[in-house]
């Protein structure tokens, strides 16, 4: 029995490691204290093994999880309109360093923001989230209006639903018909991967060696992540994201003083307040917020 189990754990590690798809990513800056993973959700297909035609390279999530030096954990939405210095280019939008420069100068905007170093980056396809929320069997989804959106197809009646994979992409772009803007699908957001990851630890799913492969196979078509990162980083990283779900967490986004905020050449972008936001990193970065709390937004 101990020799089988052996085999099967041997087989499920190699099985996963060959499956996992990686990016050039992280910038080699010098680390800086505790954990800090960078979760991306894209519509970008160039480099990946699973290339499903789709074309573009915007980034529609950008979040930052970070575990604290103390234990506390926090994970935070930047708003994609956000206008930040981009290394070797004009401030701009922060998904335009995607569009720029791919992964790697996603990665160094975002250090460049925030004074942490990225440990291990995940960018999540977005395209492969309906077959990841399929293959769980859909996941419960909660939002308190109506809404019709002919921009993201969402079609919602208000209250909390089993949504399929559709309905929970359309559920993560939704912003037009939301009075809250980014900040309402950054929250969306992270809903909704908080809903995929605790549909991945569900007990039908780990005590159920098919649907777990299932699952996997579709999990690991969805995402890529930076070069280094192997199956004990993958179930490492899905530990700390999942603790950033609990009651004892800090969430939200950084301090904003406009999100309607113009600039020429670029448009309407997300002011994140000036006078706030070192110290606000400094803070995430200690773990100095107190556990629980929803931290930054508009004043």
């Amino acid at each position: 029995m101990v020799l089988i189990a052996a085999i099967v754990f041997v087989n499920s590690w190699l099985w996963v490691s060959h499956r996992i798809q990686h990016v050039d990513a992280l910038s080699g800056a010098e680390n800086t204290p505790g954990e800090t993973y960078l979760i991306v959700g894209s519509d970008s297909r160039a480099g990946w093994k699973f290339d499903d035609g789709t074309t573009g390279s915007r980034t529609d999530t950008i979040m930052v999880l970070h575990k604290a030096p103390n234990g506390v954990t926090s994970l935070i939405s930047i708003p994609r309109d956000s206008y930040v210095v981009i290394p070797g280019y004009d401030s701009n939008k922060i998904n335009a360093a995607f569009a720029f420069g791919g992964a790697q100068l996603l990665v160094e905007t975002v250090e460049e923001l925030t004074g942490l170093t990225i440990d291990a980056y995940m960018e999540v396809g977005l395209t492969g989230v309906a077959a990841l929320v399929d293959s769980l069997g859909g996941v419960k989804l909660c939002y308190s209006e109506d809404v019709d959106d002919w921009r993201s197809k969402l079609q919602w009646q208000a209250g909390c639903h089993v949504a399929d994979g559709d309905t929970a992409l359309a559920f993560a772009r939704m912003r037009y018909s939301d009075r809250l803007g980014d900040i309402g699908r950054a929250a969306r957001q992270r809903q909704l991967v908080s809903a995929v990851v605790d549909g991945v630890f569900t007990r039908k799913v780990v005590a159920n060696p098919f649907q777990a492969m299932r699952v996997a196979g579709s999990g690991l078509q969805a995402f890529r992540v930076s070069d280094g990162t192997g199956p004990l980083d993958l179930a490492n990283i899905a530990l700390t994201f999942r603790a950033a779900q609990g009651d004892e967490a800090v969430t939200g986004t950084p301090p904003i003083a406009d999100w309607g905020y113009h600039v020429d050449g670029v448009g309407s972008t997300v002011l994140l307040d000036p006078d706030l936001i070192d110290r606000f990193w400094e803070k995430i970065a200690n773990g100095e917020y107190e556990p629980g709390t929803e931290v930054g937004g508009l004043p």
